[in-house]
């Protein structure tokens, strides 16, 4: 891999994309953009408006409706999602380093984690886009009926800023093989590689209004698309509270349809009889990978009280070993938090720990050490002896925090893994499989990890349960959102 201290970022055209044409928002006004690991001004980027969503909107419509993409074939639109994802994995280094810049997350993290497996998610869909199949109904009587799947119209995407390349990916690459076109809205915090995919797809050939990409704030753009009545879909991954939002934004207006990737709160549940130091990796890993601001994060660690001492002890000596630092220095292992709000928020969950009288193991406090001065870092955090009902074990942080619990059996630990509101991932360890698999069958979340953790295929399914979403992103089920089914029913001749 490239020493990322050795290239120059390639900032995207600071433009808004729509109809094909980088252009400038219709109010003006821009905000700044900056680097959470120095907290230097990256750049100023075009602040978006109601106004500009509904250009990007029509500009979209037109596309569905009339434009060459209404026309092509499901062949052909995969072809052309092909080429996209050909090209952000030929970049992909030119992408990281930016994302890298942006987020706050290790250059590797961004290669590995982030835009390449968004560029593989995107050559998944384009290879699905030819297999959209509808069915012939057996139904009664002498009638030839069928089944279409046909594509919901104009979606909105809001984008997190946690993986920005890789759920771009995950919203572009079934929306698109479906057949519909996208207006992008990224995070504010993290625009700038929406920007330059956003440029990719006019590379690749992709016909105007296709692909729009609006950045601004939630407030004025993110709200524009979720309001607006010619928006037939919108998928958005974040936070439970902007999805409520969205719901009512839904219920006022043409009753848009949702998928939903919300938060969580997941467990790791370790029996004593499990594989202790693949555990003690998975498990640390599962919630110190991207700085703990993933969805998924397994920030509940549930240990049996026989392994619960030792098990926990080896957590927190690899955390107080743990490299944080420049997110470029290739021997970093966690970088920056996304924003100075962002680990203003951590740090408070931090202290509301401390306060309800968990047991600090490891880190608790903001890292200011030499480079990281003036940056957004926090010290890889464990509390032990952690009670159920804290806040800690409640609410999901997204930040490196893990709270650690034990219980004496079976029953205990279903109980308290579901003991969230959420329901995203889960893990649970031992060497007894047929144990694992009955208790997988209890655990209410979308998706279940035995003796392994944060697993990923464009195959599998992605979503959660309870208040971590609807529907599922990844695989074919991620189809099932952005198409619609209609029955064609053709009488026949009497004979």
């Amino acid at each position: 891999m490239t020493d990322a201290r050795s290239l120059t970022p390639k900032l995207p055209v600071l433009k808004l994309l729509i109809d094909g044409q980088h252009v400038d928002p219709v109010e003006g006004g821009t905000f700044a953009v900056t680097n959470p690991a120095t907290g230097q001004k990256l750049c100023d980027v075009p602040a978006g408006t109601a106004a500009d969503v509904d250009r990007a909107v029509k500009a979209a419509r037109r596309a569905f409706e009339s434009g060459p993409w209404s026309k092509m074939t499901g062949r052909e639109r995969g072809k052309l999602i092909r080429k996209l994802a050909d090209l952000l994995f030929e970049r992909r280094e030119e992408f990281a380093l930016v994302e890298s810049l942006n987020n706050g997350k290790t250059f590797k993290d961004a290669i590995r984690g982030d835009v390449a497996p968004g560029a593989a998610t995107l050559a998944n869909f384009a290879d699905m886009a030819s297999t959209i199949m509808g069915e012939v109904l057996p139904v009664d009587g002498p009638f030839h009926t069928y089944a279409l799947k046909e594509p919901v119209g104009v979606v909105g995407t809001i984008i997190p800023w946690n993986y920005p390349t890789c759920m771009l990916g995950w919203k572009l690459g079934p929306a698109l093989a479906s057949g519909c076109t996208v207006v992008v809205k990224p995070s504010e915090y993290t625009p700038l590689t929406a920007l330059k995919l956003g440029a990719l797809a006019l590379e690749a050939g992709f016909p105007p209004g296709v692909i729009n990409i609006v950045t601004g704030l939630g407030d004025s753009a993110g709200e524009a698309i979720a309001r607006h009545p010619d928006v037939d879909k919108i998928s958005f991954t974040g936070s439970g509270r902007t999805a409520r939002r969205l719901l009512q934004a839904s219920a006022a207006t043409n009753l848009k349809k949702l998928t939903l990737e919300l938060g969580g709160k997941s467990p790791q549940i370790v029996f004593a009889d499990a594989d202790f130091d693949r555990a003690v990796e998975a498990c640390f890993w599962g919630i110190f990978g991207n700085k703990g601001e993933t969805c998924n994060a397994g920030s509940r660690v549930l240990v049996h009280e026989k392994a619960y001492e030792p098990f926990v002890a080896k957590l927190a000596e690899k955390a107080r070993a743990l490299k944080v630092g420049d997110p470029l220095d290739a021997s970093t292992e966690m970088g920056a938090l996304v924003s100075q709000k962002q680990m203003e928020m951590v740090l408070g969950y931090i202290e509301s720990g401390k306060q309800q009288g968990a047991k600090l193991l490891a880190g608790g406090n903001r890292d200011t050490e030499g480079f990281k001065a003036k940056g957004c870092f926090v010290r890889p955090t464990i509390f032990g002896d952690v009670k159920p009902d804290m806040k800690i074990a409640q609410e999901e942080i997204f930040g490196p925090v893990l709270s650690c619990l034990r219980f004496r059996d079976d029953a205990e630990a279903m109980a308290l893994a579901n003991n969230t509101p959420y329901g995203l991932a889960a893990s649970i360890w031992t060497g007894d499989v047929a144990k694992a698999h009955a208790l997988a069958k209890q655990v209410k979340s979308g998706v279940v990890w035995i003796n392994c953790f944060n697993e990923f295929d464009d195959a599998a399914p992605f979503g959660g349960y309870k208040e971590s979403g609807w529907g599922r992103d990844l695989s074919h089920f991620a189809l099932d959102g952005y198409l619609q089914t209609k029955a064609v029913w053709t009488k026949l001749p009497s004979p």
